[in-house]
């Protein structure tokens, strides 16, 4: 019985791969079946010394990870020719072509794994009749059993594939948990919108893996496109969260905003307490002549009367994607400072990407557009937008994830945001930092002196100057040195201290001029920090 290793790349340490060990599950009593999880950051040596010992070798391939897998795969085969290399995933059931033309690179399976890896593990290496295998021939001629075939996901049933991980193990990592396969949309840009036909699994497995996760795990993400469908089912699941949880548990779910049913929003603000749910909601953008062009149905308008009633309850995490069809600098300026002013605690500026299989990338030439011919095969430029417009909102993006989403200037920005273009204040703090500093290599103080000076020299504004004091000294849990020059005297700070009987001894105290239109005002804010926590007012 021939030994065969699942494996993987992952992004990070903290990500785990559903899909090698559902395969793990269905089939470690058909074969000498192995699992084991790396990262992109692992030493590729290291990993091919591991896996060259096996006989086959298969690979789970995303956007993420395919270039280095490959270079993985290589030195696999350089150190033992003999071993095979069975890739499979998203990142490969489409254009394999020239994925299969590598040498080291042996067989491939197309779309979803479950059934051709079954008949993969049961019939090797007699593998002639294996569907949707993309296999070289005895003549090095390329061979693809293409067959519709599709899982039934009722053989998961009462299935853990999370049973065979230390327990211990899991609270420090994100685990993944899928309801439903599918996507009932038809958004152009996405791989998920090539399955529109949704199949949900069995409740009481979903149930108990999901009890099994909440016991050991701690961050815990939905893996389905659109949770939100079915309302009774959402409630049902709700429920039995709130039923089992355990403190310090999280879970993450994509919602789709503008259908979300109003016993829903009901039931979140009666029942789920504040932070402990995340929803990503994928506004992408504003202007409904690009969502038409990409097939894609939104209401921006009831989107974001339901993130209003929620986000009190809930944390949201919004996504626009830069370089759609139709969306000129203008139009995407409008959906940013939209989507900006609903104050999102994340909101994700991603590019367009040209994934393989999608009708986007397939219709590239009819836009004009230009794009990276290696993962993740980002947009370049377009009819619609330069490439020194994509580049200044590079900079614009790096200036969101630094102050916004880092949560590094939230006062100073969401007054930006009603008073001027947060757009434009943006992109000029994005220029502004590229060129004084490193995105990559600063300090914290670089980043509020930045932003402090771009504001100085940019607006007369002294209330947003203030603001930015108040972020600065508000984002840290121990007293931070006096930055700006805005501290009364030692006498002075001493004096208000004492006449408030403030527990000098046990806490720190910044006294800072009081925020006001009226830079002349003389009462004070008093921040207290005990060393642990962000500072409190009194």
């Amino acid at each position: 019985m021939p030994q065969i290793l699942l494996t993987t790349l992952n992004a990070k340490y903290i990500h785990l791969n559903l899909a090698i060990r559902i395969l793990y599950d269905l089939n470690k009593d058909k074969a000498d079946l192995h699992w084991k999880e790396f990262t992109i950051k692992n030493n590729f040596d290291d990993v091919a010394v591991y896996c060259a010992r096996f006989q086959v070798v298969c690979f789970s391939c995303y956007i993420w990870n395919i270039t280095q897998t490959l270079a993985v795969c290589e030195r696999i085969k350089a150190l033992n020719p003999a071993t095979k290399i069975l890739l499979g995933g998203p990142e490969v059931s489409y254009e394999w072509e020239l994925v299969i033309a590598q040498h080291f690179v042996d067989y491939i399976i197309v779309g979803e794994g479950e059934i051709p890896f079954e008949a993969f593990v049961a019939r090797f290496p007699d593998i002639n009749n294996v569907p949707n295998l993309v296999y070289k021939t005895a003549d090095d001629s390329i061979h693809f059993n293409k067959q519709n075939v599709q899982f039934d996901v009722k053989e998961l049933w009462g299935r853990n594939p999370y049973q065979y991980d230390p327990p211990e193990e899991l609270a420090n990592k994100v685990c993944y948990i899928e309801t439903s396969r599918g996507c009932p949309y038809k958004c152009e840009f996405c791989l998920a919108s090539l399955d529109n036909k949704v199949r949900y699994l069995d409740n009481d497995t979903i149930k108990q893996n999901l009890l099994y996760l909440m016991q050991h795990g701690k961050v815990i993400k939905f893996l389905d496109r659109t949770f939100n469908i079915k309302k009774d089912f959402t409630i049902d699941l709700f429920s039995f969260i709130l039923d089992n949880h355990r403190p310090g548990n999280v879970f993450q779910f994509e919602i789709t905003a503008d259908i979300v049913h109003p016993d829903i929003i009901k039931f979140i603000n009666e029942r789920v307490p504040e932070g402990l749910f995340r929803f990503e909601i994928g506004i992408q953008t504003v202007n409904q002549q690009s969502n038409l062009e990409v097939s894609r149905k939104q209401n921006f308008e009831k989107t974001s009367n339901v993130i209003k009633q929620l986000d009190e309850r809930i944390e949201m995490h919004l996504d626009l994607i830069v370089g759609l069809p139709l969306e000129y600098w203008n139009d995407l300026k409008f959906s940013f400072e939209s989507t900006f002013k609903l104050f999102p605690p994340e909101l994700q500026l991603g590019f367009l990407k040209f994934l393989k299989g999608t009708p986007v990338r397939d219709k590239y030439e009819n836009y004009g557009y230009r794009f990276d011919p290696e993962p993740p095969y980002q947009i370049i430029e377009s009819n619609f937008l330069s490439a020194g417009e994509l580049y200044n909102v590079t900079l614009l993006e790096n200036a969101l994830e630094i102050y916004w989403n880092k949560k590094r200037a939230t006062r100073a920005l969401k007054y930006v945001a009603t008073h001027y273009s947060i757009f434009d204040f943006l992109l000029g703090l994005g220029i502004r930092f590229n060129n004084e500093l490193d995105f990559h290599k600063h300090t914290l103080n670089n980043i509020y002196e930045c932003i402090y000076s771009y504001v100085k020299d940019t607006y007369n504004d002294e209330y947003l100057l203030q603001l930015i004091v108040m972020d600065y000294y508000a984002f840290h849990k121990v007293k931070p040195k006096d930055l700006f020059n805005v501290e009364p005297d030692k006498n002075t700070r001493n004096a208000i201290i004492n006449e408030l009987g403030l527990n000098h001894h046990k806490y720190r105290y910044t006294v800072l001029p009081k925020l006001s239109k009226n830079i002349h005002d003389k009462e004070y804010e008093i921040l207290e920090y005990d060393g642990v926590n962000k500072p409190r007012v009194i």
